[in-house]
C-alpha cells in the first residue's frame, strides 16, 4: 500500500523558513515525480515543486522561485521542502504527492498518490 506522510507544517513569521518532508512507503520514490502543491482557501491546488528522484530535475513555480528548495534522500525515502524567506501569500495547505509519468509535474492531475497535507500559516 502505497502511502506518502508529510511533516513538519505549522505557524512561522514572515521571513522565518520552514523545512517539510515527505516520507514514502509502499514503493520505491527513486524514479518517481515526487511534488509538493499547496491549497489556499477559495484558491486551486496548485504545484509549487517537483523532483525526479532518479536523477532528473526539479521543478519551481515562479513565486517561489530563490526561495524555496526542492531535495531527496533515497536512503530514508524521503522528499524535503526547504523554504525561507516565508511570506503571508505562502500560507496554505501542502500536499506531497508522486507520479510516474506525469505529462507535466507541475499539474496536480499528473499524480497518483497524495499525502494528507500540513499545514503552514505565516504571520506577518
Amino acid at each position: 500500500q502505497v502511502q506518502l506522510v508529510e511533516s513538519g507544517g505549522g505557524s512561522v513569521q514572515a521571513g522565518g523558513s520552514a523545512r517539510l518532508s515527505c516520507a514514502a512507503s509502499g514503493f520505491a520514490s527513486n524514479g518517481a515525480c515526487v511534488g509538493w502543491f499547496r491549497q489556499a482557501p477559495g484558491k486551486e491546488r496548485e504545484g509549487v515543486a517537483t523532483i525526479y528522484t532518479g536523477g532528473g530535475g526539479t521543478y519551481y513555480a515562479d513565486s517561489v522561485k530563490g526561495r524555496f528548495t526542492i531535495s531527496q534522500d533515497n536512503a530514508k525515502n524521503t522528499v524535503y521542502l526547504q523554504m525561507n524567506s516565508l511570506k503571508s501569500e505562502d500560507t496554505a495547505m501542502y500536499y506531497c504527492a508522486a507520479g510516474f509519468y506525469p505529462r507535466d509535474p507541475m499539474v496536480p492531475a499528473g499524480y497518483n498518490y497524495w499525502g494528507q497535507g500540513t499545514q503552514v500559516t505565516v504571520s506577518s
